[in-house]
């Protein structure tokens, strides 16, 4: 049985079904760029993997040992509906050849079943697509043991295409991601926090075609960075490595200390939604982005209330696209979970720079106009000045293990707390209690002795690891711990 023995794999691509009703011109960008996306995604897989272009679909040929790594990447490529798995077989003209090949091929599966034998004809064959059927079938069940024949309800259907001399035994069909190609809709840039929102915003945005970019805004979390660099890559490699992409770090630890110093409480969390998305226009700007891409759904938080996401859009000359304006939270959790980020975003740091106590859910556009007033644009443009650019397959250069600071439980007299919560009232301890702002900490930091060892708290011990591993990993301090009472 030597010659039953499969050195190839060969993949049936069927377009994505909203792709063929386009008009000609479009269809053919869309399935040229489809092409290209796969010959960029087959070439780091193995250059031994051989693709063609048809007017209806795409076929890729690979080797055995690549054909598990390949077909899990079709199965993520946006653009493609369908994915056939065929065994390919040259030179097939009479309907004697085909029976025999189907058989040997197709045998093992239908024992002790019921099976059904389908089959397509391309080209010009004395015999119809029917004879087909009906030859194979007779002569399968002949040969094996089987169940017979059933039209309908078949426990195994034996799909056959015979395109002119060539014969192709289709043994799976899987269903893909669906979408457009990568890079037929223009570009956009996605504000990624990191968690289920924008993770999923994202990869709504790449399933439309769109070559999306990331803009992360770093409100002084080290940890909080490296999870969304993280994150990315990972989104960029499962669905979007045919392209090559830019992650953008803005620094906005300023932007935040201004706004506790510029802006009414209740205000502060919509303008730091204005001022991110001004920034990203900025940038936007830059990279001839036509648009941005927010994870906001309507009514989700205060700062998601209809008036307050117009009064956020207000800032803004430039499109902004919400994919999940409608989506409820679990809608958003399960596509999370299916395409992978859900583990990312569970373990995302949650990092808030600007927390209001009241914060206002039906704003006023004067309000913020005289709010806006107040505060200092040139922290910000200093922000996007400082921004830093990577190409998103370069970022795990960039991620290290992140080491978390000691946790400390019991107090001694000896030991200083930092209180680093923005509340007004203080932390009663046995120790000493310095009250230090967290949008504060890095610039007093340095003032304080450096001879001694200072434990940060706030309520949950998040935003202490958080700022006390920033300071420690961009200056080098090594006297930080974090107190977290049992």
């Amino acid at each position: 049985m030597e010659e039953n023995i499969i050195k190839t794999q060969k993949f049936i691509i069927k377009y994505f079904t909203e792709i063929m009703i386009k008009g000609e011109r479009a269809k053919r960008q869309m399935i040229n760029q489809l092409f290209f996306n796969l010959q960029t995604i087959s070439k780091k897989i193995s250059n031994d993997i051989t693709i063609k272009k048809f007017f209806d679909k795409i076929e890729l040929i690979s080797p055995i040992e690549f054909s598990d790594i390949l077909r899990d990447k079709l199965l993520e490529t946006p653009g493609i509906q369908q994915v056939l798995e065929a065994i390919q077989i040259d030179n097939i003209h009479t309907l004697d050849d085909i029976k025999v090949e189907v058989n040997k091929y197709m045998a093992d599966s239908i024992v002790d079943k019921t099976f059904v034998v389908r089959a397509k004809r391309v080209g010009i064959h004395d015999f119809k697509s029917t004879h087909i059927e009906q030859t194979v079938g007779g002569y399968i069940l002949a040969h094996n043991r089987t169940k017979g024949v059933a039209l309908k309800g078949a426990e195994v259907v034996i799909k056959i295409e015979l395109e002119h001399a060539q014969l192709n035994i289709i043994t799976k069909k899987h269903y893909g991601l669906g979408g457009f190609p990568l890079g037929t809709q223009g570009e956009v840039l996605s504000l990624m926090s990191g968690g289920f929102d924008s993770t999923v915003a994202s990869y709504l945005a790449i399933k439309r075609g769109l070559k999306t970019h990331f803009v992360f805004f770093n409100l002084g979390g080290v940890a909080h960075e490296i999870g969304v660099k993280q994150v990315s890559w990972y989104l960029w490699n499962k669905f979007a490595n045919s392209h090559r992409v830019s992650f953008i770090t803005v620094p906005f630890e300023d932007v935040v200390t201004q706004i506790f110093k510029d802006v009414s409480a209740p205000y502060m969390g919509v303008m730091l939604k204005r001022l991110m998305l001004l920034a990203s226009e900025k940038i936007a700007q830059n990279l001839d982005v036509d648009a941005l891409i927010t994870g906001e759904s309507v009514a989700q938080v205060s700062s998601q209330t209809l008036k307050n996401l117009s009064l956020i859009d207000d800032v803004s000359n430039m499109l902004v696209l919400r994919p999940l304006a409608f989506m409820s939270k679990p809608d958003i959790m399960e596509i999370a979970s299916k395409i992978g980020t859900k583990r990312f975003a569970e373990a995302m740091p949650e990092y808030c720079g600007v927390i209001s106590q009241h914060p206002v859910t039906n704003g006023s556009f004067n309000r913020v106009e005289k709010e806006s007033k107040f505060f200092d644009y040139s922290v910000l443009d200093e922000a996007v000045r400082n921004a830093k650019f990577k190409n998103v397959d370069q970022l795990l250069d960039d991620i290290c293990e992140v080491g978390t600071l000691e946790v400390v439980n019991d107090l001694s007299a000896e030991d200083i707390i930092i209180d680093i919560r923005q509340s007004a009232d203080n932390l009663k301890a046995s120790c000493t209690v310095l009250k230090i702002p967290f949008y504060d900490l890095k610039k007093e930091f340095k003032k304080l002795p450096q001879d001694k060892t200072y434990l940060l708290y706030c309520d949950k011990g998040v935003m202490s690891q958080l700022h006390g591993q920033y300071l420690k990993d961009e200056y080098k301090f090594e006297n930080i711990k974090v107190y977290r009472p049992n």
